[in-house]
Order: structure tokens, then sequence, then C-alpha cells
């Protein structure tokens, strides 16, 4: 027996969200299922080659990558904002290189990553002045905190967890993060903590520093998604 049926639109019929994942990470997807709860906005997640450890060069490679890890999204949509979750990766390859190619692969209105939104959201809070907590080596690091500054906000505060193998990076303790995060943010040098790297675990350690500091704390998940939200005019919960 054969039945007739009827189409409906796109599950997303306020907003239709992609997220290009390293294949490394395992944090950033289980972030923004928390963070993206509403039922008209859907969110599709595709995941692109990554090296174990991270160096600049392993992170310059996924550049070429990037059109085909995209184009796995469903093909049939049309995607309101496309996140690229690596922020050392964009510090490396560049943020208008990886719109180029996050569009070569998907039909992407808007492409956004951690730097672009990370500079987004100190903008709108008027900070300038940040303190830098990465888990990578100097080398990386330096990268994106070059990258920041030519966006107008400085990170005369540093500090790392100095580790270079990504699976290490996504058990890093909250209790750690807190920890760190309390010391570099202590200086009246800075106005706000940011916590680089999507693998990180920080959505349920924010409140608890910046409750402790009396400062804005940001992170690469938290930020992306917020700036994932501006660009549809959305607020997240």
């Amino acid at each position: 027996m054969a039945f007739t049926y009827t189409l409906e639109g796109p599950i997303g019929t306020r907003a239709t969200l992609g997220l290009v994942v390293l294949q490394s990470d395992e944090t950033i997807e289980h972030d923004f299922r928390r963070l993206f709860t509403a039922p008209d906005i859907s969110l599709y997640v595709t995941r692109v080659p990554s090296g174990l450890d991270v160096t600049t060069d392993t992170l310059a490679t996924m550049s070429a990558a990037l059109p085909a890890a995209a184009g796995l999204l469903p093909t049939a949509l049309q995607y309101d904002v496309v996140g690229y979750g690596c922020t050392s990766g964009t510090a490396v390859i560049g943020p208008d290189k990886i719109a180029e190619q996050v569009k070569a692969g998907c039909a992407a209105a808007q492409v956004t990553e951690p730097l672009s939104a990370l500079v987004a959201i100190c903008a709108a809070r008027g900070i300038t002045r940040i303190a830098f907590l990465s888990p990578y080596i100097e080398s990386v690091s330096q990268t994106l905190r070059d990258a920041l500054n030519a966006g107008g906000v400085a990170t005369p505060v540093f500090g790392s967890f100095d580790e270079g193998e990504e699976t290490k990076v996504a058990k890093i303790s909250q209790q750690s993060l807190f920890d760190a995060a309390m010391v570099l943010g202590a200086s009246d040098d800075v106005e706000a903590v940011f916590m680089s790297c999507t693998n990180l675990r920080t959505l349920d350690v924010i409140p608890r520093i910046e409750k402790a500091l009396g400062k804005p704390v940001f992170s690469s998940n938290q930020v992306l998604a917020w700036h994932m939200a501006q660009l549809i005019g959305v607020e997240l919960a």
C-alpha cells in the first residue's frame, strides 16, 4: 500500500546553524547542544581532520580540509551561520580564509569562529584588556595573542598549561581552570579573563570564576555560541 504525503519546511524554522568541529575535539559539540536548546533552531555538525598534537603546522593544514568538511553538512539546507570551532586554528589560518573555505563547501550566509567572536563580545562589553589562559605551548598561543591585539584586544597577562596533546586538554579539570583563572584575573591590568580552546570544559566553571573574581569571564565555546546567536538575532538562555 502506497500513501500520499505532504512536506514541511526545515527543522530550523527560526535559524539553521552549522558547526565545523575538530576531529580531536571532545567538548564543543556537547557544549553547543546545551547552549542552543530552542526547538526552532537546528544545529548540524561536521568534523575536520586535525592532529592529536597542536602546533602551528598541524593547525595550518586544516585549511585545505575545510571545504570537504563543510560539504558533509546536509547539502539541501541553507545555513544562516556556520561556526568553525578552533580558536588557535583561526589565528593561524585567518578568519577571512576560514570563511572562504567553509563557504566553498556549503551554503553559509555567514561564517564565524572564536577569534572574531571574542573580539565582538569585547567590543560589545567595552573590554580592551584581558587575561589570556591557554592550554597550549607558547608559540601557538602567541599567534592568537597577536591576532587579538590586531583586533583591539590586548593580552597583557598570560598563562598556560603548556600542554600540546588534545586528549589531555579535554580533561583539564574545572578546579585547574578555576585556580589558573583566579591568578591571572587578579591583575588590575585586565578587565576580563579569556579561557582559550574549544576543547576546554569551561561552561560550568565560568559562573564560579566570575562570582569569585568580580570580572567577566569568557571561553572559546561560550563566545562562539554567543556570536552565532547574535548573527541570527537571538539571545542565548
